[in-house]
């Protein structure tokens, strides 16, 4: 905030800023945009002899408790740990509990249902907890194998920089699979299911999760619909 008074009162004191009404609209925006610490200055607008003057000061009966708005806190945990650090990773544990619920929402898309039926309802957050099993999955295995997806830089170093799971999925999410169907003199078809070709991005992501692609799906002949697929 004290940066933003300056360059305000820079811009009153060397004449580019000379209309009042303007002065108060950015003065105005300068505490909007910092009220967290907005209520520790008094600000006022000054006229002496060689012009308008912006000019501000902590208040002093603000000083003292200003150190202790810096965000620290103390925990009482009921949790036993060997050491600060370890009791701080447990602690942080939470955070990936709440991560989870929005990843159900977010990147995996699974909304609330609301279900009638209790078994519906356990269903439902099995299926969840599978999908934010796999999405953890993933970015563990993201996290511990080293990126090999290089990233040029401005020096013209190759750069290995590691993908987020919602970045991995995005770029592998054009993977799709895909039937070539060829109708025969005989009135069958004959139906080959191809995966489409990786592209150089995904190539590299693929061997750094260790999957690789089959040229082709092997047809269920009983779970199709079609008794006529060659």
């Amino acid at each position: 905030m004290e940066d933003a008074l300056k360059r305000l009162a820079k811009t009153i004191e060397t004449g580019r800023l000379k209309d009042r009404n303007k002065m108060e609209r950015r003065l105005g925006r300068i505490q909007a945009s910092h009220p967290q610490v907005n209520d520790l200055y008094q600000v006022a607008r000054r006229d002496p002899p060689e012009g308008v003057r912006l000019h501000w000061e902590i208040k002093e009966d603000r000083k003292a408790g200003r150190g202790l708005r810096e965000g620290a806190y103390r925990l009482r945990p009921n949790l036993q740990a060997g050491t600060a650090e370890e009791l701080w990773s447990r602690y942080m544990q939470l955070t990936e509990a709440e991560a989870s619920f929005r990843a159900l929402k977010s990147e995996l898309s699974i909304r609330p249902l609301f279900h009638p039926l209790e078994p519906r309802v356990k269903a439902h957050v099995m299926v969840a907890f599978l999908g934010y099993a796999l999405w953890v999955t993933l970015k563990h295995l993201l996290k511990r194998r080293a990126a090999i997806v290089p990233q040029p830089s401005r020096s013209g170093v190759n750069n290995a920089q590691p993908f987020s799971a919602m970045k991995a999925l995005a770029l592998l999410s054009t993977l799709q699979s895909a039937d070539i169907v060829l109708p025969t003199t005989d009135g069958r078809e004959i139906r080959l299911r191809r995966i489409t070709e990786p592209t150089a991005e995904q190539k590299p992501l693929l061997q750094q999760l260790g999957i690789s692609l089959p040229d082709r799906f092997e047809l269920n002949r009983k779970c199709s619909a079609d008794s006529a697929i060659a």
